[in-house]
C-alpha cells in the first residue's frame, strides 16, 4: 500500500510546510516511515549549511514524530526528490503547491511539474494552506475507461480496505460524451473493484461544461483523498500527468495523488 515510505520535499515556505504536515499524516495513518529532504544545487557549501538549518526547522514542527532528515544535492528540486525516493526506496512523494496560487487549491510550480511527468514513486501534492485531519475520510478515484484505470481500481480498493475508509469513483460527464456509456464504464468499474477486493465501492458522474465545474457538482468530504492515473502516455512506472487529470489536479480542493503507470 502506498504510504509504507513517505519523502516529503520540505522548504520553509507555506507550501513546504503543508507537504511537511500531509506527508506526517500519512505516515501516522500507514505506520510507514517519514523522510524529510531538502534539495540544494551543487557547488554551493552555504546552500548546503542552510539546506541542514531547515532541516533542523522540520524538526521542530513535528516534535515527537519519527522522522529521517536528508539534505540532498541535485540540479533540480522535482529530480532530487525522484533520485533520493528512488535511493532510499520510498514509495510516495509528498509536495506542497508552488507559491502565488490560489488557497485551497493546487497550483503547479517547476517542482511539482518535474515530478507529475518524470517520477518512479507516486506523488502526493497539497492543496496550499491544507490542515490534514487526523485520519482519512475517503478515498476517491477520478476514473476513466481505459487500461490505467483499471489498474488503479484494484490499488486504490486495496488502500481503502486496508484503512477502512469507503472507496468513491467519480468520472467526469463534459457533456462531450455519452452519459449512459459513461455510467455503463463506470458499473464495470465498480463490479471491478468489488471482485478485486470485496469493497463496494460508491460511484457518481461528475457534470459540468468544464472539468472545474464537474468538480464542483460533487461532494468533497473533509479528509478526501484523491487519486489519478498516470496518462496512456506514461513510460512504464513513471508518472506522466494527461490533461484530463492536470484540470483536475488543478481544481481540487482535496490533496491529489498520481499513481505511476504499471503501479503496483
Amino acid at each position: 500500500m502506498i504510504g509504507e515510505h513517505v519523502i516529503v520535499g520540505y522548504t520553509t515556505d507555506p507550501g513546504g510546510r503543508d507537504a511537511l504536515a500531509l506527508g506526517a499524516a500519512i505516515t501516522r495513518v500507514t505506520g510507514g516511515e517519514l523522510t524529510v529532504a531538502t534539495i540544494y544545487p551543487p557547488g554551493s557549501p552555504g546552500l548546503a549549511v542552510e539546506a541542514q538549518a531547515n532541516l533542523a526547522h522540520a524538526a521542530e514542527e513535528l516534535g515527537a514524530t519519527a522522522a529521517e532528515y536528508m539534505a540532498f544535492e541535485s540540479r533540480g528540486t522535482g529530480r532530487g526528490l525522484s533520485v533520493l525516493a528512488s535511493r532510499i526506496r520510498a514509495d510516495l512523494i509528498v509536495a506542497g503547491s508552488a507559491a502565488g496560487g490560489p488557497p485551497g487549491r493546487i497550483a503547479i510550480g517547476a517542482t511539482s511539474d518535474h515530478l507529475l511527468h518524470r517520477s518512479a514513486e507516486a506523488v502526493m501534492l497539497a492543496p496550499a494552506r491544507y490542515v490534514p485531519p487526523e485520519a482519512p475520510a475517503r478515498l476517491t478515484l477520478a476514473y476513466v475507461h481505459r487500461p490505467q484505470c483499471d489498474e488503479a481500481v484494484e490499488r486504490v480498493a486495496q488502500a481503502a480496505l486496508r484503512l477502512g475508509v469507503p472507496l468513491r469513483l467519480v468520472t467526469f460527464d463534459l457533456r462531450t460524451e455519452d452519459q449512459g456509456r459513461l455510467r455503463d464504464d463506470l458499473a464495470l468499474a465498480v463490479r471491478l473493484a468489488w471482485e478485486s477486493t470485496g469493497m463496494e465501492a460508491e460511484s457518481e458522474v461528475a457534470e459540468g461544461h468544464s472539468v472545474a465545474a464537474a468538480m464542483e457538482d460533487v461532494e468533497w468530504l473533509p479528509g478526501e483523498l484523491l487519486v489519478c492515473a498516470a496518462s496512456e502516455d506514461a513510460q512504464p512506472h513513471r508518472v506522466f500527468l494527461g490533461e484530463l487529470a492536470m484540470k483536475v489536479l488543478r481544481a481540487s480542493s482535496c490533496p491529489v495523488t498520481v499513481l505511476p503507470r504499471g503501479f503496483s
